[in-house]
């Protein structure tokens, strides 16, 4: 596979496995370059018949993807699509479809529209005591409009599922594991061992059987788009509410996106609730 024209991703490959690495100072942001080179690599992912395994992991100690971009969110135009899916969510339907199996390995924060990169992965293991999710929009004033109202319904069932949007608590690894979240809560130290050995377990396999049992599950979920084209849709018109854009700015001058507000970001949202 090509690697090159990254910026903001490191990636090597072995045996069948490609291993991209988020390297995106200061917090794995997901603006609008990270968003481009993670769109990029699912294609030459996708198109290399010699990849059949892709792994993700950060470079950061304290995030793996912070969020999705704050001030993009608040340049979006108000204009209302209709059974239009986002640039985020074909992206991220893209990687739940390619017949290449994706794992991620969390060590730290995924929220916002990480935590909708890792659902729309195959599996997910993360570190106990180092690995955080959260679905934060909420908190924010905006709307997971990425999948994860769409997504996670079906891993987590209803009532796990509006905990985890209306709430946007901060869980770790073993909380979401029982939520399904994530496929597995494993000691940090044993993370690294496990990922590789099922990750090279699975691309020594036949790939056609490999890619069949995909695309069995990948059927039986059934069809997506007609759900997230509705969330795009209360994406866009709940950034017509009233207030909605304040608040959202608040977020940001609050110290949102810096890396010391997101380390404390559960209680940057606690103060501006009570504002």
């Amino acid at each position: 596979m090509d690697t090159s024209g990254f910026e903001a991703l490191e990636i090597r490959g072995s045996d069948h496995v490609a291993w991209v690495r988020i390297d995106h100072p200061p917090i794995n942001l997901f603006d609008a370059t990270l968003m481009r080179e993670i769109s990029k690599v699912g294609h030459r992912i996708e198109d290399d018949p010699e990849i059949r395994v892709a792994v993700f992991e950060s470079a950061n100690p304290d995030y793996f993807i912070a969020h999705a971009d704050a001030e993009l969110i608040l340049q979006i135009s108000t204009d209302i699509p209709e059974g239009e899916l986002s640039g985020f969510q074909r992206m991220a339907e893209r990687y739940r479809k390619m017949s290449t199996v994706t794992i991620g390995k969390l060590r730290s924060r995924a929220r916002g529209g990480g935590s909708e990169f890792l659902l729309a992965l195959d599996m997910t293991y993360g570190a106990i005591g180092r690995a955080r999710v959260s679905q934060i929009e909420a908190g924010v004033g905006v709307l997971a409009g990425g999948g994860g109202t769409q997504r996670r319904l079906q891993l987590m069932g209803r009532k796990k599922a509006m905990e985890a949007l209306l709430g946007s608590g901060d869980y770790g690894a073993k909380e979401v594991e029982r939520f399904g979240w994530i496929t597995r809560a494993l000691p940090n130290d044993e993370l690294d061992g496990f990922v590789a050995e099922i990750a090279e377990r699975i691309a020594a396999f036949p790939n056609a059987a490999v890619r069949f049992a995909k695309q069995s599950v990948i059927f039986a979920e059934g069809a997506l788009e007609p759900g997230l084209a509705q969330e795009n849709r209360l994406f866009h018109a709940l950034l017509k509410e009233p207030g909605i854009r304040e608040y959202a700015q608040k977020f940001l001058d609050a110290g949102g996106q810096t890396y010391k507000g997101e380390l404390e970001v559960m209680e940057l949202m606690k103060k501006l609730a009570t504002r």
